[in-house]
């Protein structure tokens, strides 16, 4: 089997969290699995059945709906602020289960001796959003994503 490195998760700071993955794959193609709905939707919502509308240009919005195993549906939403293919993507994120509380993303692509470095840091703007995020389940939450984006990406190959 091949080796399927884990999520790193760092705080650097008091209203941020950093998530650190590699994937063995290109970085046009890892950045182009968080681009296109029809990437998104086989592993965004931890490899469960997901509704995704992309309107991918800055200032551009994203809507995706996880259809869940406990039977609920979560909604997430966002606007997009940066776009420096294939290298970055500055989005907001929020939850629509919370309303107004939104946070910031950073996506930046590494591309390393064929591997993909992606790291993901989310700010937020309290403390208190940022560690209800890390309580929520978001590391098991983003560990099983990124778990179904490696083998998503294995099919792409």
């Amino acid at each position: 089997m091949s080796e399927h490195p884990e999520l790193t998760i760092d705080l650097p700071s008091d209203r941020e969290i950093t998530l650190t993955r590699s994937f063995d794959a290109p970085r046009e193609l890892v950045y182009a699995a968080h681009t296109k709905a029809e990437h998104l939707k086989h592993w965004w919502g931890r490899g469960n059945p997901l509704d995704v509308e992309i309107d991918f240009r800055e200032g551009g919005h994203y809507r995706c709906v996880e259809h869940a195993s406990d039977g609920n549906d979560y909604a997430f939403r966002g606007e997009y602020r940066e776009i420096v293919v294939p290298e970055r993507i500055v989005q907001t994120f929020e939850f629509e289960g919370m309303p107004g509380h939104v946070a910031v993303e950073t996506l930046v692509f590494t591309e390393q001796d064929g591997r993909t470095i992606l790291t993901s840091t989310t700010r937020f703007d309290t403390t208190a959003e940022r560690d209800g995020m890390v309580d929520s389940g978001m590391a098991q939450g983003a560990a099983e994503s990124y778990a179904a984006l490696d083998r998503y990406l294995t099919t792409l190959r």
